[in-house]
């Protein structure tokens, strides 16, 4: 196991020093959830013009799915492992780019925003494959928003991956969880 956080370490080192000044405020605002409300606001129009009035359900699932996977984040793992984000190492300091002094709550692992995003993304994922064929974009925007977290140095790459399977996992529950709705409410749709 510490070999593994060691790789972590030096993996996360490497990406978060490959950084540039000009996309350090871009990079702190991406990691904002309203940066990106354009972009939920165009997923919840989608929805409802792919879905009609199913799409109440689907919203449902979709919050579902959120509150779910930020739980298992913030309310289990990160107070059962308490593993420190990179930007409150001690062994680290000096060593991390910090954007405006951003540094996030203590604990890192596993991310809240790696966990959110894919988790949203594979449920409208799941939802809209079928009806837009470039619908498997939302996994760059949640690879992109969870990068920022590296770039920022508050989280480890493991933080990220760990979340971004819970994330997914999440999701998935939450498109089954619609699934059986749809069953129960609308027999012959589903």
């Amino acid at each position: 196991m510490e070999q593994i956080k060691q790789w972590d370490r030096e993996f996360f080192l490497w990406l978060n020093n490959a950084h540039a000044a000009w996309l350090d405020q871009p990079m702190y605002w991406m990691t904002k959830i309203l940066f990106w409300l354009p972009l939920y606001i165009l997923l919840i129009f989608l929805l409802f013009k792919k879905l009609g009035k199913q799409s109440w359900w689907a919203l449902l699932c979709v919050t579902i799915a959120i509150v779910l996977s930020d739980q298992l984040m913030t309310s289990f793992m990160k107070p059962f492992f308490a593993r420190l984000r990179p930007s409150h190492e001690p062994s680290l300091k000096g060593l991390v780019h910090l954007v405006n002094n951003y540094r996030g709550g203590l604990y890192g692992f596993a991310s809240g925003h790696a966990a959110t995003t894919f988790a949203v993304a594979t449920i409208v994922w799941l939802l809209l494959r079928h009806h837009y064929r470039w619908m498997s974009l939302v996994f760059l925007w949640a690879a992109l928003m969870t990068y920022t977290r590296i770039y920022l140095g508050v989280h480890y790459p493991g933080d990220i991956l760990v979340g971004a399977i819970a994330g997914i996992i999440c999701g998935w529950l939450g498109f089954r969880i619609y699934q059986y709705i749809l069953k129960k409410k609308i027999p012959s749709v589903a």
